[in-house]
């Protein structure tokens, strides 16, 4: 192959549009911009959305309004520290939780969490435990149980 040989591959160059320049062009007399309107005009440009004077999409949603997930269970973390206030061998249940002044809001799913110390056995019931939860109550001989 020879310098003088080289061609561009078929296709990958194409001939720039004539706008305006006869009717055999197939752009001649209205140059591609239609018959009439804002857009056949000279000189005139649209900001980005505008919808001819249609209010626009992004005015026509609500701004800042967020989700809600409408299938969310609200939970409620409790640390082992805060069951320090019951005595040994107290059977603990959400109820109680409630009566203590633990727990503020009805129907809420309670986790036990193991942050803080426990120096009883204590018997926990609870709609779910953290790992190290579980460790710290069965290691001073409480037992767990999950609802």
């Amino acid at each position: 192959m020879k310098l003088h040989e080289l061609k561009p591959s078929s296709g990958s160059r194409k001939n720039r549009k004539r706008v305006g320049r006869g009717s055999a062009s197939g752009t001649g007399k209205t140059a591609g911009r239609g018959q009439k309107g804002q857009g056949s005009r000279s000189g005139t440009k649209t900001k980005f959305g505008f919808e001819g004077g249609q209010n626009p999409i992004q005015r026509r949603l609500p701004k800042l309004r967020g989700f809600k997930n409408i299938w969310r269970k609200e939970s409620l973390g409790i640390n082992i520290s805060r069951l320090e206030i019951f005595d040994s061998e107290t059977k603990i249940t959400p109820e109680l939780l409630r009566e203590k002044g633990i727990i503020k809001k009805d129907n809420l799913i309670i986790k036990i969490l193991g942050d803080g110390e426990l120096t009883k056995p204590l018997f926990i019931q609870a709609h779910s435990f953290s790992r190290s939860a579980i460790e710290k109550i069965e290691k001073v001989g409480g037992k767990v149980e999950t609802i």
